[in-house]
């Protein structure tokens, strides 16, 4: 249930709640969504979700290009394509596509694809409801079948239960999250039957690497022995890579019974290991930058000699003569550069050529099609120039080595580009190797005594399994401390630089730094489980998707290259018809031999020197930089949407228990206005607030718990949980027909008589005068920021009780930042007036809204809305989703372990105010870049194209060579990655700074 939050029905009561899944379904495009809004939930029901992997996208032209073919495909209900991750996530209806059927799409789009496999790391599991074929023995008659339904009907989590006498088997749907195959097992067996599970409709597919496949005999061997595993679907050995992709029934077989008989059945010759999906990714990237550093290699190797041969050699005599000499009817010279350049032009440069190809298949352009327009341009006039030579002995001047040059610098460019842009997802590089690759896993006897440790894959611990941490390693899976003490620092997880102790019963976060002490502990959460795998989860999807912004971009892009070949050509045309009308000197062309020539060398340097990758690289790496940084100080942002909208946050509404205030009631004072005792007092009230879940519930239970128990309980943590339940089954009295009055308090009969708790409201409602001397206490207390429950009992008023809730000590500096930062700070809170105000009044809070039921919170939202401000919402995420949905950003604050609250679109893990800050200040800063990286994407082509196209000719005399042009398209794409990577030293904004305050 730890999964699990309430979130509201669309369209239901206020009370009326449903279970969803923290990391729910997201939109990689749209953001997060709540519930099942305008029926797109059920729309996407039964859809099935793949994440490809892209090869040859080199800007957001490309990525329309493959959004257009998928979107096109029959049974392809989303389409979300991301340029840096080289990835696209796909929506699809399994009973019209396949995966084979996306697969083609992208690559008739012009690209290679590659369906990534499932992963208990990568995939989060949605809480679904499973049905489990069970093997029911021991049946005997129809009574029998009545028996077991009826016990499984029963059993909570089960939602049907069918049993067939004939075969002895029983079907049952059941949520895994309510009940687990054991307990049904377990609950058939206590019946009188033998039961065991035979299959489930879960399914997990993983990737194995497999060391010791050597020959075809050990693939064979690998083959009988994974054909031999109950629960084991499917598998497919590829030999070449030695890895083998497995289904699997994870009811059935777990991993580790899978990995463990691989090795056993095969006497240790196999061993099998768990493949990490972003090890895979970033070996996948080193893949491609290394193909592009020995292509560059190749390039710079064939065009250093044309260079030399073109600029050093005319100047050295001996060599020069060489090269004048003819071999036929060429010169060697010449010769020499055309066999060099046209390696470099096809060879090399074939990329270029299949790239470009495929973008004009399927109607659209990108940068591929402009360099092929350039460097073809140049390699044929150079071809026709060459034989013209060779046949008339008339030899215009050639020009080889453009082509050439061009294709180098391009290369350059993008080997560049790929590294930088490889940083830009460095923090999910840093993420994924916060996780142990091993465990020591307490292995127990038959009596359940520890007999010895074992080391393990990490990625095959499985919930229940007790594990030990040694000081100085990392607790390899979210769990709860059993054995030992120690302290254990969870900064690369939450933020938070203070080392934490732990001890028995404290949980643990999987990736974090165990410091001094031997910890045992046993998993509670493993695989997509962890609050490191969520991070993870939650930074790669905020990454694929899409700031508004980009529309800008992607319509340019759309536009771009169509528009810079129409120049180029009415470049050629106006230079060629001023030259052959004499418009300007013959002086001007007289270098390039004719008007022809020097017309070619300023459309060649438009169509080259234009850069569309720029323009589509501005958002994207900003976005993915931002994320990541936002992710190693503990705010995480859900998409580049919620990032753009929180630059211009007018009004941030804090909700005031558990956010300006530290969630911790406690009880100060209990007043008694009857002539009841003060113990008889709080019996009865503990007793009609035990059943109550509200936290001010708790604060009093532990109040008349301690008033009557206190010092007669052992002091372990543990033992006092147990021994308080005991004393509390037998201390309090027997309630009956309890009803909990949302935002006024309970009521129920105890001994008979008909007893409220709650404000002020509940006990008018019901009729009862409070005494005046109750009034005036009462004030008193709401005047000092606390609050007050009202008793009342058999009709008479009989006491009341003062509880406060601390506020967090930064709670005053951040609400004074923030109006620094020119943000509105309001309050809105369920709590009376009075202690409203008060607590407002301490923190410097001048907007409150008091008295506001938790429905409410979302109406005050959208009347600040109606002006058009940006309004945020900072809550704790459980009773406050309704309102964090409503607002332009919903700032959920964590505990640490919840890190995935559904309706929020930032998550504040640390628990820290100081956050909203900085989530604020880094959203600013992010599309401060982003604008400046558009500024000069857009100035650097307006600016760049008109001197390639020499519009500065006639006054300097200046002509920019194609090369060049090649070489300052390279570089503009890589500056605007270079300006993102900047992002990378932003630094939290200090709250001295933020309220300019000088510290001496």
């Amino acid at each position: 249930m730890a999964h699990l939050q309430l979130t509201a029905l669309a369209g239901g009561a206020g009370d009326e709640m449903e279970e969803v899944a923290l990391l729910g379904s997201y939109d990689v495009e749209a953001g997060p969504r709540v519930g099942a809004e305008e029926g797109e939930g059920d729309d996407e029901a039964g859809m099935r979700r793949v994440q490809v992997r892209v090869a040859g996208m080199t800007c957001s032209a490309c990525t329309g290009a493959v959004e257009a073919a998928l979107s096109a495909r029959r049974g392809v209900r989303r389409a979300a394509v991301a340029l840096l991750q080289n990835r696209a996530h796909v929506v699809f209806d399994p009973a019209l596509a396949k995966d084979e059927d996306i697969v083609e799409a992208i690559e008739d789009a012009g690209f290679e694809a590659e369906i990534l496999p499932d992963s208990t790391v990568s995939q989060p599991k949605s809480q679904k409801t499973l049905s489990g074929q069970f093997r029911i023995g021991g049946m005997t008659c129809a009574a029998c079948v009545n028996s077991v339904e009826g016990i499984l009907k029963k059993l909570p989590g089960v939602k049907r239960a069918l049993v067939a006498l004939a075969t002895s088997l029983g079907e049952v749907e059941y949520d895994p999250s309510a009940i687990s195959k054991d307990e049904i097992v377990q609950a058939i067996e206590d019946a009188g039957f033998d039961a065991a599970l035979l299959q489930s409709s879960e399914q997990d597919k993983v990737l194995l690497s497999v060391t010791g496949l050597h020959t075809e005999g050990d693939v064979d061997v690998l083959h009988d022995i994974l054909k031999k595993i109950e629960g084991l679907r499917q598998f497919g050995v590829t030999f070449g890579n030695s890895e083998v992709e497995i289904v699997f029934d994870p009811e059935v077989v777990g991993l580790r019974q899978i990995v463990d008989t691989i090795e056993m059945e095969s006497n240790d010759r196999l061993k099998a290991h768990v493949q990490n999906p972003y090890l895979c990714a970033a070996s996948n990237d080193a893949q491609e930058a290394f193909k592009t550093l020995h292509l560059l290699r190749s390039s710079l190797l064939l065009s250093i000699p044309v260079f030399f041969i073109r600029m050093v050699c005319p100047h050295i005599p001996l060599i020069s003569s060489f090269l004048v000499m003819h071999l036929g009817p060429f010169r060697i010279g010449d010769l020499l550069k055309w066999i060099l350049v046209s390696m470099i032009q096809f060879v090399v440069g074939k990329r270029f050529y299949v790239a470009a190809y495929r973008a004009l298949r399927h109607g659209s352009t990108n940068m591929d099609v402009l360099v092929v327009i350039g460097t073809t341009a140049s390699y044929v006039y150079s071809v026709c120039a060459l034989l013209y030579g060779a046949f008339t002995g008339f030899h215009p001047p050639i020009y080889f080595e453009t082509s050439a040059m061009i294709i180098t610098f391009v290369l350059f460019g993008k080997y560049l580009e790929v590294l930088a842009k490889g940083k830009t997802s460095d923090a999910i590089k840093k993420l994924v190797e916060l996780a142990p690759a091993t465990a020591l896993l307490l292995l127990k006897d038959k009596e359940g005594k520890y007999s010895g440790e074992k080391e393990i894959d990490a990625s095959l611990v499985q919930p229940g399994d007790a594990l030990k941490v040694l000081p100085g390693s990392k607790v390899p899976a979210d769990g709860v401390v059993i054995w030992g003490t120690s302290h254990v620092n969870e900064s690369m997880v939450t933020g938070e630089s203070v080392p934490i102790s732990k001890e028995v019963s404290s949980p643990v976060i999987g990736g974090t730094m165990n410091l001094h002490g031997v910890l045992h502990i046993q998993a509670t959460k493993v695989g997509s489980g962890t609050v490191l795998s969520q991070i993870i989860s939650l930074v790669e999807t905020a990454q694929m998707s899409k700031a508004p912004i980009q529309k800008f971009a992607d319509y340019v892009a759309s536009i771009f290259v169509p528009i810079v070949i129409t120049l180029s050509l009415l470049t050629f045309l106006a230079w060629f018809l001023c030259g052959w009308l004499g418009a300007y000197p013959n002086s001007w062309s007289a270098e390039s031999s004719n008007c022809f020539v020097f017309s070619l060398m300023f459309s060649i340097s438009v169509v080259v020197i234009a850069c569309p990758c720029a323009l589509g690289l501005a958002t994207p790496t900003a976005v993915m930089v931002a994320t990541g940084v936002g992710a190693n100080h503990g705010v995480l942002v859900k998409g580049g949407d919620a990032l753009e909208r929180a630059q211009n946050v007018k009004y941030v509404i804090f909700d005031k228990t558990g956010t300006l205030t530290q969630g911790k009631a406690t009880v100060t004072t209990a007043k008694i206005f009857s002539g009841m005792d003060l113990g008889d007092f709080l019996t009865l009230v503990a007793s009609a607030e035990a059943s109550s879940e509200h936290p001010l519930a708790k604060a009093i239970l532990d109040y008349a718990f301690h008033f009557h128990f206190f010092g007669k309980l052992p002091s372990a943590k543990d033992s006092i949980k147990k021994r308080r339940e005991e004393i509390l089954s037998q201390w309090l009295l027997e309630v009956a027909d309890f009803s909990a009055l949302p935002g006024k308090g309970i009521q129920c009969w105890i001994n008979g008589k008909k007893i409220l708790v709650g404000n002020r409201a509940l006990i008018t409602e019901n009729g009862i005068n409070i005494p005046g001397e109750a009034e005036h206490f009462l004030v008193d207390m709401e005047l000092g920021a606390k609050t007050g429950i009202l008793v009342a009992y058999d009709g008479g008023f009989i006491g009341l009780i003062g509880i406060t809730d601390p506020l967090k000590r930064e709670a005053a500096v951040v609400v004074q930042g923030l109006k620094k930062m020119g943000v509105h700070p309001v309050m809105v809170t369920g709590d009376n007036w009075r202690t409203a105000q008060a607590v407002a009044k301490e923190v410097g809070i001048e907007d409150v809204r008091a008295e506001i039921m938790p429905a409410g919170k979302a109406d005050v939202i959208r009347s600040l809305q109606k002006d058009g401000s940006v309004v945020a919402m900072v809550g704790d995420g459980i009773n406050d989703s309704p309102a964090l949905a409503a607002a332009d950003v919903g700032m959920a604050i964590s505990a640490g372990t919840d890190i995935a609250i559904e309706a929020a679109d930032y998550v504040l893990v640390r628990n820290n105010l100081e956050d909203v800050i900085t989530a604020i200040d880094l959203s600013r800063k992010t599309f401060s870049r982003i604008r400046w990286n558009y500024f000069f994407a857009m100035a650097y082509n307006v600016v760049a194209i008109p001197v390639a196209a020499g519009a500065l000719f006639p006054f300097t005399g200046l002509q920019m060579p194609p090369w060049l042009a090649g070489a300052c398209m390279a570089f503009s794409s890589v500056s605007v990655v270079c300006s993102s990577l900047l992002l990378r030293r932003y630094r939290k904004p200090r709250l001295t700074t933020v309220l300019q305050i000088t510290v001496e």
